[in-house]
């Protein structure tokens, strides 16, 4: 929290940092009805979409809330869903689920394949031609406020400044972005919704969290089935690490595959990178992607908390939207219409609030108008799934949670109460020794591959003479706590390379490698410690996706 001091200082009338499907939603939704309302949108991406990374099958219902003619207004939705499917996978085996037998919770009716961020762009167009003003390469690196007061706004970040923080030539400081409501829409574990839900104490139980990992493949056209969707749940992840693959038949011979690896996990030696690696070699993935090339790649966390991990949504000032709040449907994988939802909402509630000549002030009302949009509803159906997964392991918590989402569907109701997350993920790491140590074979370039080969295709930008964006509390902890507890697993649960540890003069050493970094934020959330933050880099650095 922060002062404007001696900055710039510019006003608007609603400030959205985030430009992803929640923060765009509430921006069109203002505009759609008051069009008189200043909306200021800033994205820290060097373009809108480029830090977007999702599976993804889209249920349309948030869509068709915010723009019932999406579709003759040519939004760039990819082919309808012909087929959903779900697997248990054995090493050797592969057991289909009869569709008679999914619970009705996991079933989207008309899902779309698409690229969120092709489909983000595009939102981004419909809000500038309603006078949203759109700034990327704009990070939000602090909240503009006095101490524990209210919300003002936000601080964006210096530019120019090289690794030791000393300005370079062309320096520019960042600006105060004054508001009447600031709504935050960072995505998971955002630095400043992180830093709004301490400062105002608005966590209600532990965040969960998964690590999203995703490859596009162009593959020969007889192995490609468009509209096909397979999910995936045990084989290359163990019975005690919940997670699930998934392999999507997106259009123009595209094959979007990838592994959400939850954050819980206890095996300090287990990398998700290199159990994605393993996914593509079961005999049901492997052989799509024979001949086929691999041209995209990337990461990112998600939320998985579901119910009871949402926080309290309204701040004095404003509110948390989209998966900056937890609004992920984590049995079902299905997250962008309720950032959508939220942010029809959360628009609602905050026009209403201006229009009453109201400011800076608690909007009482706010989660209220978020929920009712169906999120509620949807969110209360699933909420015991991922406690079962995490009590039970993959097999026996997936049979106990079909049992619930069915007896819930039959009864209306769930006959287990509501299970409640005990700890927060980065408490689930046993110590090194505790459990068999794993290995992982060297990738072949072909179907496996390495960290360097697969960050390279995310299309990393980062001037690496600038202060460092992944900051140690306590620069001795990782050599002198997690190395000898944990055997340091900061090189194994990273995605991207970002962390080493090498040998200087016959001593370990800690290397952090930022230029690397894809903004997944797993360090931030998985450390042991605690010790690593992740803040925002300059505007316009890191990954620019394309089609993720």
């Amino acid at each position: 929290m922060a002062e404007a001091g001696s900055r710039e200082t510019l006003s608007t009338d609603v400030l959205i940092v985030g430009a992803g499907p929640s923060g765009l939603a509430a921006a069109i939704r203002i505009k759609q009805r008051h069009p008189e309302i200043a909306v200021t949108v800033v994205e820290k991406a060097a373009e809108i979409g480029g830090h977007i990374l999702s599976g993804a099958v889209m249920d349309p219902v948030g869509l068709d809330a915010l723009i019932p003619d999406w579709r003759l207004k040519g939004a760039p939705v990819g082919p309808d869903v012909t087929r959903d499917t779900y697997h248990l996978l054995t090493e050797k085996h592969d057991f289909a689920l009869p569709h008679l037998l999914v619970p009705p919770q996991l079933k989207t009716r008309n899902g779309v394949i698409i690229s969120l961020g092709n489909l983000v762009r595009w939102l981004g167009e419909q809000a500038a031609e309603l006078g949203v003003d759109i700034f990327p390469m704009t990070a939000a690196v602090d909240v503009l406020s006095s101490g524990k007061g209210p919300v003002r706004g936000i601080i964006t970040g210096d530019l120019g400044r090289d690794r030791a923080g000393n300005p370079k030539p062309g320096f520019a400081e960042g600006i105060a972005l004054e508001a009447k409501y600031t709504l935050i829409a960072e995505g998971a574990r955002g630095s400043l919704a992180k830093q709004v839900i301490a400062q105002h104490q608005l966590e209600r139980e532990p965040q969960k969290y998964g690590l999203g990992i995703k490859e596009i493949w162009e593959t020969a056209p007889e192995k490609h089935q468009q509209g096909r969707v397979d999910h995936y749940l045990g084989f290359p992840l163990d019975n005690a690490t919940a997670g699930g693959g998934f392999v999507y038949h997106a259009e123009d011979r595209k094959l979007y595959v990838g592994l959400v690896t939850y954050l819980d996990y206890a095996d300090p030696t287990l990398s998700p990178f290199d159990e994605f690696q393993r996914f593509k070699t079961h005999k049901s993935v492997a052989p799509l992607l024979e001949g086929a090339t691999r041209i995209s790649y990337g990461a990112r966390a998600v939320t998985a908390g579901g119910w009871q991990s949402i926080p309290t949504l309204a701040f004095a000032g404003g509110g948390l939207i989209g998966c900056a709040a937890g609004f992920m449907n984590a049995p079902r994988l299905k997250a962008i219409h309720n950032a959508i939802l939220s942010g029809i909402g959360a628009a609602d509630a905050v026009a209403e609030a201006i229009g009453k000549g109201r400011q800076h002030d608690l909007i009482k009302d706010f989660g209220h108008r978020i929920m009712a949009t169906g999120i509620a509803r949807e969110l209360q159906g699933v909420r015991n799934v991922k406690p079962l997964w995490t009590r039970l392991g993959t097999v026996l918590g997936a049979l106990a949670g079909g049992v619930e989402l069915w007896s819930a569907a039959i009864f209306r109701g769930s006959l287990l109460g509501t299970l409640h997350h005990k700890k927060p993920d980065y408490q689930g790491l046993k110590p090194k020794g505790t459990l068999p140590a794993r290995t992982y074979a060297r990738p072949d370039g072909k179907l496996t591959f390495d960290r360097a080969s697969s960050v390279y295709l995310a299309n990393l930008v980062h001037d690496e003479d600038q202060p460092v964006h992944l900051r140690l509390a306590d620069p001795d902890v990782p050599v002198r706590d997690n190395l000898p507890r944990y055997g340091e697993p900061a090189p194994l649960y990273c995605p991207a390379g970002v962390y080493e540890v090498a040998e200087e003069g016959g001593a370990p050493v800690f290397r952090i490698h930022a230029a690397n970094c894809v903004h997944c934020k797993t360090c931030d959330i998985k450390d042991p410690a605690q010790n690593i933050t992740w803040v925002p880099p300059e505007g316009g650095s890191g990954p620019n996706y394309s089609g993720m």
